[in-house]
This record gives structure tokens, sequence and C-alpha cells, in this order.
């Protein structure tokens, strides 16, 4: 069993009913061991609302391409379209595998550790409360030292944080 890092965000609807839904589904596939506060962000790229940032750690028993395609599946049923959407653009859910613990990916598909991750605290804040001493291993450091050197660079990147409302109850977090 893989331990990965799924990163969630989304700016319309209800970001915390869609994490909620998307964690249940998780929850049946494999072991979700922890997850993040949720963390009120600034968005990058075009003019559009604040996002709603979290982060899951789970125990994975299959292979990362058929949890990327779990997590597709899952933002499909929340009414994301990826096809009509811009880059960076407002979504009502996506689910990023941001790391995996002690592996390095590269597919046509999927790269992990998700690129960029080592320097957006919209994924680096909430995935150092779940693993702040694992180690990037592209970068050679904690992801603790890393979302404090961003956030230092950053301040305003994060806006404000709150629990997370509601963790179903067929999670043992």
């Amino acid at each position: 069993m893989v331990q990965v890092v799924i990163g969630l965000g989304a700016n319309l609807g209800d970001p915390a009913a869609a994490f909620t839904t998307a964690l249940g589904e998780i929850a049946r596939r494999g072991d979700v061991v922890s997850v993040s506060r949720l963390w009120r962000t600034r968005p990058l790229g075009p003019d559009q609302p604040d996002y709603c940032n979290a982060a899951v750690l789970i125990g994975w028993p299959g292979d990362l391409t058929t949890l990327l395609q779990t997590c597709r599946d899952l933002e499909l049923t929340a009414g994301r379209d990826r096809s009509s959407e811009r880059r960076w653009g407002p979504r009502v859910l996506d689910l990023d595998l941001l790391l995996a613990r002690d592996l390095v990916w590269r597919g046509p598909e999927l790269v992990v550790p998700h690129s960029g991750f080592h320097q957006r605290a919209f994924a680096l804040v909430p995935a150092a409360e779940l693993v702040p001493d694992w180690v990037h291993p592209l970068v050679g450091r904690t992801i603790a030292e890393l979302a404090r050197e961003v956030l230092r660079d950053d301040p305003g990147a994060l806006i404000a944080s709150e629990p997370f409302p509601v963790v179903p109850s067929s999670l043992h977090v």
C-alpha cells in the first residue's frame, strides 16, 4: 500500500460538501489516514472567487494511475468538465495527487510529485499539516520547510483556515 497526499481544491458551488463527498468515495477504495484543515486561498490565473483547499493523506492499495482515474471520475461526478474549462480557472472540484511517500512517477497522464507543488502555498500548507517531515524527493527538503519558505515569500497567499467541517463517519481519522 502506498501513502499518497491528495490536494483538494474548489471555488464554485459548495467546496466543503464536494470535499466531503469525495473523501467518502476515496475511503471506500483506500484508507483515509488524516485530513487537513480547510484553507481559503487566493486564486492563480484569471479573475475568480477565492479557492477552498485541503489535503488528505491516504493509504492506496492499487497503482497511482488507478487512483488518478478515481480522482478524475469523482471530479466528473461533481460536475467538472475538463474539456471546457480554462487553465487555472474556477472549478467545482479539483483532486491532485501531490506526493507519494518515497516515490517519483513520470508518465504521460501523471507526474508525482505534482509539478509546481513545492512552490504553491495552497498545496504545501495543507500537506504540511499531514506530512511535515516527508522529504520532497526532487527538492530534498521537508514539506514543512517548503511551506514555511513559500509563505515567507508570499505571506498573503493564504487568507484563512478552519477545521474540516464534516469528516464522513466511515472514515477513521
